[in-house]
């Protein structure tokens, strides 16, 4: 009886034969089992599988040698605008972890739906699957997310720029906390990955998982963060760890000539409207070691005066990724 992994194979019989060494079948005629077949498909180079994200298990009791609290959050909104769009989902992970940025165990877990003051717009429907019925008469439990991130040493968010302005704007709880961006704040292209988007993340770790709602984001989080790989030291957590823990420093190239823009852009200034509190202006954020080299290239490129002397604001994880300083 041909087994069913021979349409996997473009060489039954090798297959037949690697099947039939595995003990589990010795039996004539017996199937391999999950495992076996995912190792035969694999042993071929062939094939990628892709496994099921399985969330970590809540513990009541964390083990010793984790003496941080973090929490991994991902928020649903409905819109991008902080002055008028709204949470409709919160998802909250608390873990513990130590000052090497080793994980320890998954602490807490929060996820809540809200009704926003106006309809969800479809589009955000299309993205998140979260729909008016889901969220009618719906509220986040504030003392449940209170609970989680009032003992929190670190918030980390894929994408901190957009969660921690509509996460403060919910409650002032998220206001005094530091804060990391696992898009920003590591070198994913360095450690092999395409892409910083989380489903990049997660495919090329090895795994698929049911995305845009809150808590299976933060849980993918969580995994990608947590995967340690052969040739790199540390885990992606670390480094993030690390990162936050660095001061950085904004510069605001305020009043540069204006035919000088497009060698700023290509330095990596933004451009700033004013509307969020910063100066009208271009600026960049370089860490605190990269001041000084930043500073003699605006005062000889830029300004061409030695005196020039821009506008720094410098930055710890407490205030970065906030939209107005």
């Amino acid at each position: 009886m041909t087994s069913q992994l021979d349409m996997f194979s473009e060489n039954a019989q090798t297959v037949r034969k690697t099947s039939a060494l595995s003990p589990r079948n010795r039996q004539v005629g017996s199937a391999p089992d999950e495992a076996e077949m995912v190792r035969i498909l694999e042993a071929t180079g062939r094939y990628q599988i892709l496994r099921k994200l399985e969330p970590r298990p809540i513990v009541t009791a964390p083990r010793p040698g984790y003496p941080l609290q973090g929490v991994i959050l991902d928020t649903e909104t409905t819109g991008l605008d902080t002055k008028k769009d709204e949470i409709i989902e919160i998802g909250l992970i608390g873990f513990t972890f130590n000052d090497d940025g080793e994980i320890g165990d998954v602490t807490g877990v929060y996820g809540g739906l809200q009704q926003p003051n106006a309809p969800i717009p479809a589009d955000v429907t299309r993205l998140t699957g979260i729909t008016d019925a889901m969220v009618l008469g719906q509220m986040i439990d504030l003392p449940a997310v209170r609970a989680l991130i009032e003992p929190a040493d670190l918030i980390i968010a894929h994408n901190a720029g957009f969660d921690r302005p509509f996460c403060e704007a919910f409650s002032s709880i998220f206001s005094r906390k530091a804060w990391a961006c696992s898009n920003a704040e590591i070198d994913w292209s360095a450690r092999g990955y395409e892409g910083t988007k989380l489903g990049y993340l997660i495919n090329q770790s090895g795994f698929f998982h049911v995305g845009h709602r809150a808590v299976d984001d933060c849980f993918a989080l969580l995994e990608v963060l947590a995967r340690s790989q052969d040739d790199i030291e540390r885990t992606p957590f670390a480094e993030l760890y690390r990162a936050s823990k660095r001061s950085r420093v904004r510069i605001f190239a305020e009043n540069s000539p204006f035919d000088l823009k497009d060698r700023l852009k290509e330095r990596g200034y933004r451009w700033s409207d004013g509307s969020d509190g910063r100066p009208k202006s271009w600026w960049i954020e370089i860490a605190e070691e990269a001041m000084e080299d930043e500073l003699r290239f605006l005062r000889d490129e830029i300004y061409r005066w030695n005196e020039a002397d821009p506008p720094i604001q410098h930055l710890t994880a407490f205030d970065r990724f906030r939209t107005r300083r």
